[in-house]
């Protein structure tokens, strides 16, 4: 009597490689002591076409001693917003084997009032830096001439 159990080969998947890396030398690479110096960082990396004319949602990723592993761009968007999702956020910052995250975005209207929506994705973000060991220093917003900072206005 033949048997008819079939074997079926082992599933395929797909392998998983994380990697990062970088042309800045860790002796180069500029340490943040105040809002101002994130703000001035995140506008010189700011593309200038854009800052009056669409939302982006940045983040700058620090090492434990503050100093800029890079930026990564996490969305763009219209001019009255752009979707941040916290997987994106996350995952960037635990590629880079990030310490902590400065988040940033520009407000196209010139409008350094955060938003209901500002307030409640900075909040959703710290949370989720807690169970990462990932802290969120500060959350920045940009326009063309100056910028908020969440930090020093004691919302984060």
């Amino acid at each position: 009597m033949k048997s008819t159990i079939q074997t079926t080969p082992l599933l395929q998947v797909a392998e998983i490689s994380i990697s990062y890396s970088s042309i800045v030398k860790p002796s180069q690479r500029p340490k943040i002591a105040s809002s101002r110096d994130a703000y001035e960082i995140m506008r010189d990396n700011w593309n200038e076409g854009s800052i009056e004319h669409r939302e982006e949602m940045r983040i700058m990723l620090l090492n434990r001693g503050n100093k800029v592993i890079g930026i990564f761009l996490v969305s763009v968007g219209g001019f009255a917003g752009t979707v941040c999702d916290p997987k994106v956020v996350f995952q960037a910052a635990l590629k880079a084997n990030a310490s902590s995250i400065i988040l940033a975005h520009n407000h196209p209207s010139g409008n350094l009032k955060p938003s209901d929506a500002d307030l409640k994705l900075t909040e959703k973000l710290k949370k989720g830096g807690l169970l990462l060991d990932i802290a969120i220093l500060d959350h920045l917003i940009l326009t063309e001439e100056a910028y908020l900072s969440f930090a020093d206005e004691g919302l984060i």
